[in-house]
């Protein structure tokens, strides 16, 4: 964690290509953001230990080579539970705010009800993140000032990337906990591949993301639980040329889920991700082209 005064001081959010890019892919770190401001630690009602819970902490360290192999990187410095550009613009809970909220608002999605709107409520393990209500004012803020922007930067990469290939291929690059939510304690797998059921890319590069995980001898899961949120969603449109597959990794193969810190393991991982990285920009080049993605 970083302290920070505000998003106008320090950047909210940075993107790396397309310009001298040379793979059709953008890899794109929306949850790893771990610049906080002091004014919003001052509202909350948890620790600096506890606010993080929601952190998708390192994942944006083991991704950011996709340069180096040819691809676009995106990655946000806020965080998540400041502000969560995987949900609609606006899906707010009204209870959390002092202030009437836009008509347009989504009030009653699923991730609302369960506190984890664009503003969310509480972090990942059901703790209530704020001591007080807030202001209407202050989301509107985040989702003008950051919200917005972020996904113009997001489309903008994509635009370009298939522009110049015919064909873009967005890669959202999450992480979960390492243990399931079961009273058994089943272990999760190493990933999960998340295509939206199969609607959010074609087959083949989930194909590809998986046989190179299993050839590492990591476990491999597919849209249960995580089949992809609202960015894989909207950012999918195969019919198009543009394809999204979010991927999850498990947190216990790169870091101390207990205090945030790199394991002995992370170098050995973050090579193994650099090694998938470039494996998903060799098959985008060799295998894929507008024609054959059409087909399917």
């Amino acid at each position: 964690m970083i302290v920070i005064n505000d998003f106008e001081t320090s950047p909210a959010f940075e993107r790396i290509g397309p310009d001298g890019i040379s793979a059709p892919l953008l890899f794109n770190s929306p949850h790893s953001g771990y610049a906080y401001p002091q004014s919003f630690l001052d509202s909350s009602r948890l620790d600096r230990m506890q606010i993080r819970r929601s952190e998708d902490t390192f994942v944006d360290e083991l991704f950011q080579c996709a340069p180096r192999h040819g691809a676009a990187f995106m990655r946000a410095f806020f965080p998540r539970a400041y502000l969560d550009v995987n949900r609609e613009p606006y899906e707010l809970d009204p209870s959390m705010f002092s202030g009437r909220l836009p008509g347009y608002a989504n009030v009653r999605s699923i991730r609302v009800a369960g506190g984890l709107g664009t503003i969310a409520r509480i972090v990942s393990d059901n703790e209530e993140i704020y001591a007080h209500s807030l202001p209407v004012e202050d989301a509107i803020d985040r989702i003008e000032t950051i919200y917005k922007p972020y996904h113009a930067c997001l489309s903008d990469g994509l635009a370009a990337i298939r522009a110049r290939f015919g064909y873009a291929i967005l890669i959202d690059c999450h992480s979960m906990p390492s243990m399931a939510r079961t009273p058994i304690g089943r272990n999760r797998p190493d990933f999960i591949l998340g295509d939206r059921y199969g609607s959010s890319c074609t087959s083949a590069i989930v194909n590809a993301a998986a046989d190179t995980l299993r050839a590492m001898g990591y476990s491999v899961g597919r849209n249960k639980p995580y089949a992809g949120g609202f960015i894989t969603e909207h950012y999918g449109r195969p019919a198009e040329n543009l394809h999204a597959l979010q991927i999850e990794v498990n947190r216990g193969l790169y870091m101390n889920e207990a205090d945030y810190s790199h394991s002995s393991g992370f170098r050995r991982f973050a090579a193994d991700m650099a090694t998938l990285t470039e494996s998903l920009c060799e098959f985008a080049l060799t295998y894929m082209t507008p024609p054959n993605m059409a087909a399917e």
